[in-house]
């Protein structure tokens, strides 16, 4: 779902060519010249993660571990992403044909599913009455909006002297602000935020930091210890402060929890992000490519997590059996994997990376 840099890691890269849902590769679907499997491999783990993640939500209840385990990947899975977007943002000045790549890599694919999503919900979820909004994301068709919005104000952010104390303020203050949920789900845009600005101050060094041994080896009792803390509070926390959807108030907390969560929530995903990132392979993996396509992973797998839902599966089949949730994970890793996977990104593409040249003036769009 990012773009993969070009050149050493060590060395400054070259202004962003192509947004996060259009990495640089060949029109066959193999890797371009240059890429670095270490962010092809991260998006590909991360991308596994959040579709177990979201798979075990059906059947979670009444397991204390898979709860736990929810939790612990929900700290920091979309922040992964959401700091790498940033990190690959940092050539964005608002160009023609970098706005244009915005609408034919964010925007188009955004409008599509947010449709298809909808309409699947009417049909599967027998709810004939749904409507269709464009404002409203369903599920997880939040991000591509929310991307789209953070790309834009980059040059904002790059101009700003402490950009990352500016947007953790802005990120606070949505969490005091309730009713904004739902427009364009603009209470994530806002708490997401600081995820994204961090990427932008980020530099190949500090992701060269955690290939030090030093640094893998303090991972190990990070992330066992996170796990711990989650399987004992599991039970007691409410989930919405990690969807970052609501407000404090409207999760029946008093005002200042939210600023409070923020920061703390911040420094988890931080501290559990760079410990998945330290472990991330940096070598060329069987699975390297399907970093290049985890935009069709990310946007398919969700029909296959809703069909749970709608067509009741999880009683249907015992899935919420101890059993059933290894199952269940096992499927949404491998469902996922495939989704990923070259020819399915050449299927879609046509939503995915679509051209457009027809909707865009020639002088308009050159770089």
């Amino acid at each position: 779902m990012f773009q993969a840099p070009h050149g050493n890691q060590q060395t400054l890269l070259p202004p962003l060519r192509e947004p996060e849902t259009t990495p640089s590769v060949r029109r066959g679907g193999a890797e371009g010249p240059g890429r670095d499997p270490f962010f092809d491999n991260a998006k590909y783990l991360a991308i596994v993660l959040v579709a177990m993640a979201h798979a075990w939500e059906p059947v979670m209840d009444g397991s204390r571990a898979t709860r736990a385990l929810y939790m612990f990947v929900y700290a920091f899975h979309m922040p992964a992403f959401i700091l790498i977007s940033g990190y690959f943002s940092r050539g964005f000045t608002g160009r023609p044909d970098q706005l244009k790549r915005l609408v034919t890599g964010l925007v188009v694919p955004y409008v599509v599913f947010e449709v298809a999503y909808s309409l699947y919900r009417r049909w599967a979820g027998h709810t004939p009455d749904q409507a269709i909004s464009l404002t409203d994301p369903i599920y997880l068709t939040w991000f591509l909006i929310a991307l789209f919005v953070w790309r834009l104000s980059t040059p904002l952010w790059r101009g700003l002297r402490h950009p990352l104390p500016v947007a953790l303020a802005v990120a606070a203050l949505g969490s005091l602000t309730p009713g904004i949920g739902q427009d364009l789900d603009l209470q994530r845009v806002l708490q997401f935020l600081p995820f994204f600005v961090l990427g932008l101050s980020l530099r190949p060094g500090h992701f060269a930091l955690l290939r030090r041994r030093a640094v893998r080896v303090a991972a190990v009792p990070v992330a066992l210890g996170a796990l711990t803390l989650t399987y004992w509070i599991a039970p007691d926390v409410r989930m919405g402060w990690f969807y970052r959807r609501t407000s404090a108030e409207e999760l029946d907390a008093p005002w200042w929890a939210g600023p409070v969560m923020t920061f703390a929530l911040f420094g988890c995903a931080l501290v559990l992000t760079a410990a998945f990132l330290a472990w991330v392979p940096r070598r060329r993996t069987w699975f390297t490519v399907l970093g290049a396509g985890t935009i069709t992973g990310y946007l398919l797998h969700g029909f296959l997590v809703k069909a749970m839902d709608y067509w009741a599966l999880v009683p249907g089949y015992g899935l919420g059996t101890r059993l059933g949730r290894v199952a269940v994970t096992a499927v949404a890793a491998a469902a996922v994997t495939a989704l990923c996977a070259p020819p399915v990104r050449r299927a879609l593409r046509w939503v995915t990376e679509p051209r457009m040249e027809w909707a865009f003036r020639r002088d308009a769009t050159a770089p």
